[in-house]
C-alpha cells in the first residue's frame, strides 16, 4: 500500500454506529466531532498537552510512594491499635489461604497502576523530546497494543469501595480511622481518573504514524 494510499485512509474516519465514513477535520480543544447522519461521538481534540499530561504522571508516581507506604486503616479496639497498608492488607488474606483475592488485590491495587502510570509516563516523554530511534519507536508501539490490558487491570476505585465498606462494617465494634495512605490513595485514584479523561489511544497512535 503506497504512502497516499495511508494519508488518505488517516483523513477519514468511519462511525461506529451507522458506518458512515466522515473526513477528519482540525478541531479546537474540547470540541468533539459528531456523525452527521446518527451524531455519534467520532474523535476529539487532545483536552490536555504533553506537558499536563506529564505533569499528572508525575504526580501519580509521587502519590504512589506514600499510598503503599503509610497506613490506610488505623484500628482502635479494646485498647490496641492497629494499622495497616495496602500490601500489608493482601498479604493478610494471602496467608490465610486466600490466594485468589490476595494476588487480585495486589494487582488491582499496587501493581497494576504503577504499571498504568509508568506505560503513559514512558508515551509522554517519547514525544515530548521525539526521541525517534528503533527502540523508542518498538517500545511505544509495545505499549499502546497493551494500554487497555493495563487499563482494565488497573482498579483502584475497587479497592477504594472496600475500605468504606470495611470502615462501615467496623464502626460498630472499633474506631475506625483513615491515616494519611487513605489520603495520598484517594488523591491517586482522582489523578488517575484525570489521567484517563486527557490520554488519547488514537492520537498517539498517530504520532507513532508520523
Amino acid at each position: 500500500m503506497s504512502s497516499s494510499t495511508n494519508k488518505d485512509l488517516e483523513s477519514v474516519v468511519l462511525c461506529h454506529s451507522c458506518d458512515v465514513v466522515v473526513s477528519k477535520r482540525a478541531l479546537p480543544v474540547n470540541v468533539r466531532a459528531l456523525c452527521p447522519r446518527c451524531h455519534t461521538a467520532l474523535y476529539h481534540a487532545p483536552f490536555c498537552t504533553v506537558n499536563g499530561l506529564l505533569a499528572l504522571c508525575i504526580s501519580a508516581l509521587i502519590l504512589l510512594i506514600p499510598a503503599n507506604y503509610f497506613p490506610i486503616l488505623e484500628l482502635h479496639f479494646l485498647g490496641s491499635i492497629r494499622t495497616s497498608t495496602v500490601f500489608e492488607g493482601a498479604y493478610a488474606v494471602l496467608s490465610q489461604g486466600f490466594f485468589v483475592v490476595g494476588i487480585a488485590v495486589i494487582l488491582a491495587a499496587i501493581v497494576a497502576p504503577l504499571l498504568f502510570v509508568l506505560s503513559i509516563l514512558t508515551q509522554t516523554l517519547i514525544i515530548k523530546f521525539a526521541i525517534d530511534n528503533r527502540l523508542a519507536r518498538i517500545t511505544f508501539r509495545f505499549l499502546l497494543k497493551k494500554h487497555n490490558l493495563i487499563k482494565q487491570f488497573s482498579m483502584p476505585e475497587i479497592y477504594i469501595i472496600s475500605l468504606l465498606v470495611t470502615s462501615f462494617n467496623l464502626g460498630d465494634f472499633a474506631d475506625v480511622y483513615f491515616g494519611i495512605g487513605t489520603f495520598c490513595y484517594t488523591m491517586l485514584f482522582i489523578t488517575m481518573i484525570f489521567m484517563q479523561r486527557e490520554y488519547d489511544i488514537e492520537h498517539m497512535w498517530s504520532h507513532l504514524h508520523d
